[in-house]
């Protein structure tokens, strides 16, 4: 899809607001800020590249191989809790483990993250964390339809439902499964569903360029998760490899078999990889893809009208097409 121009009385980009305000269903906590997540891979959802993006408002989902004495650590330098989301699985030791870390160290997001979020466990272990955190704010995921989005918003009591299978550059579950769903009909459904019961999504995964994040915010997400488009840059751990005369650095899906090896020791006989690894161009310093991302949303907003970010949705009216380029 291309999104559709309309009149305009936005003459410059310098009068968009891309902060947002928003209030959630169960939370207690008002936040604001620009509503883009860095993904909660071992690659993105780092300290480094939280550093980065609090400088713009916006969160780091950290990836939940952090032990407590890391955030100790982290703590000493200065940790924002509106920037930052503690990353948890579903099982009694990921429970544990969240509550150690959630007795220390100051935090409003709790991002509850398994790859299929059709399980009836995400339910019941959504409901479990509402119960003992009250006050924050709790994101569950991943799921592409409307259904499980309410029963996550209503049963998990969770305020931000995550969407998205298949659709990140280093997933392979599509290929692997023959799972999934279109990413922006995920996000038209989804968000339709989750607004109905008062709950907020993110669209997570098929980034590929800033006209992309556009079309997500158009189809109704709330937030909008990166990976691979915040990978390759100075900030994003793994060493650099050369090849021919270009700086390459890796990218790599959690549910592949590279990341089990590395966090688990192994991958069960069981599972197939859900993931691939990638060479990612090296692309400097994050900031130059953030300013990039920010400036071609404040321009989306100026072809449609639309003076700051709550206002996309509103403003889009969405073009079939067979191709986005010339």
């Amino acid at each position: 899809v291309l999104i559709k121009p309309k009149r305009s009385t936005i003459n410059s980009r310098s009068k968009v607001d891309l902060n947002r305000e928003i209030r959630f269903k169960y939370s207690t906590i008002k936040w604001k800020g620009v509503p883009i997540i860095a993904a909660n891979m071992d690659t993105t959802g780092t300290f480094e590249v939280y550093n980065a993006l609090k400088e713009y408002n916006m969160i780091t989902a950290l990836h939940k191989f952090y032990s407590l004495e890391d955030y100790r650590k982290m703590l000493e330098k200065g940790l924002d809790p509106n920037y930052y989301m503690v990353s948890t699985g579903i099982g009694q030791q990921s429970f544990e483990h969240l509550s150690s870390i959630l007795s220390e160290i100051p935090c409003y997001w709790i991002c509850i993250d398994i790859a299929n979020g059709y399980i009836s466990d995400l339910v019941d272990f959504c409901a479990k964390v509402r119960e003992t955190w009250p006050d924050k704010i709790i994101c569950a995921g991943n799921v592409v339809s409307g259904d499980m989005v309410q029963d996550l918003v209503l049963y998990g009591k969770v305020d931000v439902v995550k969407i998205g299978i298949g659709p990140g550059s280093a997933c392979t579950t599509r290929l692997k499964t023959g799972v999934g769903m279109p990413q922006l009909s995920a996000v038209l459904e989804c968000a339709d569903a989750a607004h109905g019961v008062g709950g907020h999504i993110i669209s997570d995964g098929g980034i590929t360029c800033p006209g992309d994040m556009a079309k997500a915010f158009g189809a109704g997400a709330d937030f909008v998760m990166v990976g691979g488009q915040f990978a390759g840059h100075d900030e994003n751990p793994g060493e650099m490899v050369e090849e021919n005369g270009e700086k390459f650095k890796l990218f790599y899906g959690m549910s592949s078999e590279h990341a089990m090896n590395k966090h688990y020791g192994k991958m069960e006989k069981y599972r197939s990889s859900e993931g691939r690894v990638i060479k990612i161009k090296y692309r400097g310093p994050l900031e130059n893809t953030v300013l990039d991302y920010l400036g071609g949303l404040r321009s989306t907003c100026t072809y449609i009208n639309a003076t700051c970010i709550k206002h996309i949705p509103k403003c889009t009216t969405f073009v079939r097409v067979n191709n986005q380029l010339n």
